[in-house]
């Protein structure tokens, strides 16, 4: 399958790492955090790729170029005039995207068997699938009520206590879910999972191990610790 993977975005939290640099292109132990995740894609299976691209991207196009040299296939959809949140982005991607589709934070390193995910997909019928992790207010904010291969309720404003799970970083969308709503607008992806949830129209995978993501100084530490735990890097 495809997947987008959404690397527009600033990376305020990371500063001064990211006033030269974009945020997916943060060094970890001497390569881009992207270029780990362009790695784990094609270990799954995922060769075509989609790289939605804002805040410096030519110093990602500079070093992925088409892809071949990383064994994938890169393409980009760039927002030059203003960013266009999560969901602004796919949209503006849409000219790219097959019929079915991953999407991954730029920020994010997910050790999940994406071919699972895609047969899981297929066979629950569902427009959208979101990959759910039973997190418990441990490594982030619960935001997902999950049950029966189902997200009943997205919310990332208004929590309730049966909110057990969280948004894992991956989903699967269909591109009809996209194609009424205009280029240029700026939304955020959360809309959409809340409005498909609402509508019994959100499945749901559960994966068993955590996620890694790079958004903050300590997250970063984190993931550098999983890649290499016999190494210390100071921030």
């Amino acid at each position: 399958m495809q997947c987008v993977i959404l690397a527009g975005g600033l990376a305020t939290r990371l500063k001064p790492i990211t006033e030269a640099i974009p945020k997916s292109m943060v060094p970890v132990h001497g390569k881009p955090f992207l270029e780990y995740q362009v790695s784990l894609l094609r270990e799954n299976g995922v060769r075509d790729i989609v790289m939605c691209v804002g805040y410096l991207s030519e110093q990602i196009v500079a070093y992925f170029g088409d892809g071949k040299l990383f064994g994938v296939r890169i393409r980009y959809s760039c927002e030059t005039e203003k960013l266009l949140g999560t969901g602004g982005a796919i949209t503006h991607a849409v000219p790219l995207l097959g019929d079915h589709f991953f999407v991954m934070y730029g920020d994010s390193y997910l050790d999940v068997d994406f071919g699972k995910v895609a047969a899981h997909f297929s066979k629950c019928k569902y427009p959208a699938l979101l990959v759910v992790y039973k997190n418990e207010g441990k490594w982030d904010t619960s935001n997902v009520v999950f049950w029966n291969d189902r997200v009943v309720l997205y919310d990332k404003k208004n929590r309730v206590p049966e909110m057990n799970y969280i948004d894992y970083g991956l989903c699967i969308l269909s591109r009809s879910l996209l194609t009424h709503l205009p280029q240029g607008t700026k939304w955020d992806l959360g809309d959409l999972y809340g409005r498909l949830a609402n509508e019994g129209q959100l499945g749901g995978y559960e994966v068993f191990s955590r996620f890694y993501e790079i958004g903050s100084k300590e997250g970063l530490r984190e993931f550098e610790a999983h890649v290499r735990p016999d190494v210390t890097q100071q921030i």
